[in-house]
């Protein structure tokens, strides 16, 4: 071989080697996902399909961290997928519909204060101002002729009313007329006639009213109302129906279980409406039911489905219900047939569907698809077969840059032969047989449920070295009436009870199935999960590290201040003073001196849901016996769910901060926040 050829073949194998080494590299290294990558994210929402099925309406809401708040703003997109573009400009709108015959894109934006109702044609143009009404606009609807507006509003006050309000008047007589805890109004209910703008009062008795749906020939208007605004009477809910011409109404429902969804058939003959019991207030989850208003007789549709119903859509015919369905902790697409009772599944997909619009032909549907590591985006299909268009990707970034943690669902034994499942996410890498720390996830509810979407904490905790288990214990919506009932005194202990052993026999399994170092573990929950976290934390040691957020810790104390139809009816039974003991012994304040693990409390001083001074009794109790670390964030302005990105932050921070700390023995360093002007010279830089 020649000199000449042996430089060659050298050169030629130097360079197939290192074409083999770039074939066999990543595109791109992926990184762990941080909380400000969480709070960066865009979000998807308002997802409306136009009746014609060719047009797709829907909101991109993005972070402004100057301005500690998100930006919102509006677009329209071919269904069949295309190029968007911005649609409504920057004032926005809220509470959009489409107008039956297509012709116009409606919604509310506030005017002097007061929300009012806005036309925008299909066909192009800006938002026209339409109602000029003297208090807030609420909840309303499209007649399905299109020529009408039916709206709810307060009851507006007399000029001397008014005069004595703005003047400082304004003390609230709790449960009195409209009033509950807080101030309230009786509510009315108005036509607003597009062709001539004219407004017609057509209800005004004394009533919270809360929702309202209109027959095909618009003379009849169905609503839910109830003739008190105590906090917790929303059982009283019941069904009216209103005659246009004579402004009479007739109750049709006249029992203690909440009705609410009610939605005209095409024909006019029936409605259907949501509703867990036609007797009585019982935890279990919403049915289809039936009704003829002409002689109130009704009947249970689904009694066949198992899981949670949410969103109802007639059939043009009037031969189907279609309505979005949990079973598990996947959502799906079904359909019922009316006059069998029939249920058929549409799709069949692993995640999320949640179908939020059908074209008026129900030949199409736009729909928001995510599961555990594919962030929301929006979707449409037509209804015939299972065929997705992806009309959005908002966060492709996450998708190409985040090194994103794996998930299975998980089942176990627990006590009463109740089988649990739940969420197992890992980290990317991680290597069977390997022991991780834990985090315990518990839900908020106690009816929530943890489901196969996209959630950025399990994903944040992945990469920072966390399995995560997140089970949906007795009690949990989108299972059977069984395990919803599960929590209840009628047919188990109570919350507190067996929900506390469906947690700790799921530690177990992963435990013993190899995942999981007993000795490294924590927990962390909001609402019911600060609640049961609270709970499980006065009743074991084996948590290192605790994050409970907006809880309840005194049943008794909470009894008026609270939501309590709950605790009163199902999970604890009576009052406090009739059933004293009861309250005590399911009260973790009762076992407060139990506590060995270090723990976070964090409460919304504007939280009305579980009030804020729950966790002040909790966090003082904590110190002043003073055997475990604790630390109390006590955050001003934020209702049950924070709302201020800033606020968001330090939240989520801190808790890393605390579990790091004490599961992992780390003092760990937070990512450093660049601001939106450092963001912006970068990119400016970079180009």
């Amino acid at each position: 071989m020649t000199k000449l050829k042996r430089i060659f073949f050298c050169l030629w194998g130097l360079l197939l080697g290192i074409s083999l080494i770039l074939q066999a590299s990543p595109e791109k290294t992926r990184r762990p996902m941080t909380v400000d990558d969480a709070l960066n994210m865009t979000r998807v929402g308002n997802a409306l399909i136009s009746p014609d099925g060719k047009w797709v309406f829907f909101s991109k809401s993005e972070l402004n961290w100057e301005k500690n708040r998100r930006d919102t703003k509006y677009y329209l997109i071919p269904a069949e997928g295309g190029e968007e573009f911005q649609y409504i400009g920057q004032e926005g709108g809220n509470s959009f519909q489409y107008s039956p015959d297509g012709q116009y894109l409606s919604f509310k934006r506030s005017v002097d204060k007061k929300s009012q109702l806005f036309l925008m044609r299909t066909s192009g143009g800006e938002g026209i101002q339409v109602t000029k009404h003297k208090t807030n606009i609420g909840f309303y609807r499209w007649s399905p002729l299109s020529d009408k507006i039916f709206f709810i509003a307060d009851r507006p006050r007399t000029e001397e009313e008014e005069k004595k309000y703005q003047a400082g008047e304004d003390v609230i007589f709790v449960d009195e007329g409209p009033n509950g805890q807080r101030e309230g109004r009786w509510k009315q209910i108005w036509v607003f006639d597009v062709k001539s703008r004219e407004e017609t009062l057509l209800l005004d008795q004394d009533l919270i009213i809360n929702e309202l749906d209109i027959s095909p020939g618009g003379q009849q208007v169905l609503f839910t109302a109830r003739e008190t605004n105590r906090r917790n009477d929303g059982y009283k809910d019941e069904i009216y129906l209103l005659d246009v011409s004579t402004q009479k109404i007739k109750k049709l429902t006249n029992n203690k279980a909440p009705e609410y969804s009610p939605l005209w058939s095409p024909t006019g003959k029936y409605f259907a409406y949501l509703a867990a019991d036609d007797k009585e207030w019982l935890n279990r989850n919403s049915k289809i039911w039936l009704m003829d208003p002409a002689t109130g007789q009704h009947q249970l549709l689904s009694s066949s489905f198992e899981g949670s119903i949410r969103g109802l859509y007639w059939s043009p015919d009037g031969q189907y219900i279609y309505f979005n369905g949990q079973q598990g902790v996947n959502t799906n697409l079904f359909r019922i047939k009316v006059t069998n009772k029939k249920i058929e599944k549409l799709t069949d997909v692993q995640g999320t569907i949640m179908v939020t619009g059908f074209s008026k032909d129900r030949r199409r549907y736009v729909y928001i698809f995510s599961d555990y590591d594919t962030p929301p985006d929006v979707y449409t299909s037509p209804v015939t077969s299972f065929q997705p268009t992806r009309l959005t990707q908002v966060n492709p970034w996450v998708e190409e840059e985040i090194e994103l943690a794996t998930m299975k669902v998980i089942r176990w034994k627990s006590v009463k032969d109740y089988e649990i499942e739940g969420l197992l996410h890992l980290p990317a890498n991680y290597q069977k047989g390997t022991k991780l720390p834990l985090i315990l996830n518990i839900h908020g509810g106690p009816a929530g449920c943890f489901t196969n979407s996209f959630r950025a904490s399990y994903h944040i905790w992945a990469g920072l070295g966390y399995a995560s288990l997140s089970p949906n214990v007795r009690g949990s919506s989108g299972y059977t009436d069984h395990l919803r009932e599960g929590n209840t005194i009628h047919q188990g202990d109570g919350i507190g009870k067996g929900d506390y052993w469906d947690l700790m026999h799921g530690v177990d399994k992963v435990i013993a199935d190899g995942y999981v170092d007993p000795n490294q573990m924590g927990l962390r929950g909001w609402s019911y999960g600060g609640i049961l976290g609270g709970w499980t934390i006065t009743q074991t040691d084996r948590f290192k590290a605790a994050s409970i957020g907006a809880g309840v810790y005194d049943w008794s104390s909470e009894y008026g201040m609270g939501f309590n139809h709950d605790v009163r009816l199902w999970h604890i039974g009576g009052t406090p003073w009739d059933n004293p003991q009861a309250y005590r012994s399911q009260s973790a304040y009762s076992y407060v001196k139990n506590v060995t693990t270090p723990t976070l409390l964090i409460h919304g001083m504007r939280d009305t849901t579980d009030t804020e001074g729950q966790s002040m009794l909790f966090f003082t109790a904590l110190k002043d016996i003073g055997q475990v670390p604790c630390r109390y964030l006590r955050v001003p302005r934020e209702p049950h769910g924070f709302r201020e990105p800033r606020h968001q932050r330090i939240r989520d921070i801190e808790e890393i901060k605390w579990m790091q700390k004490y599961v992992r023995g780390i003092e760990w360093q937070p990512w450093e926040r660049k601001d939106d002007k450092e963001e912006k010279k970068e990119e400016k830089k970079s180009k």
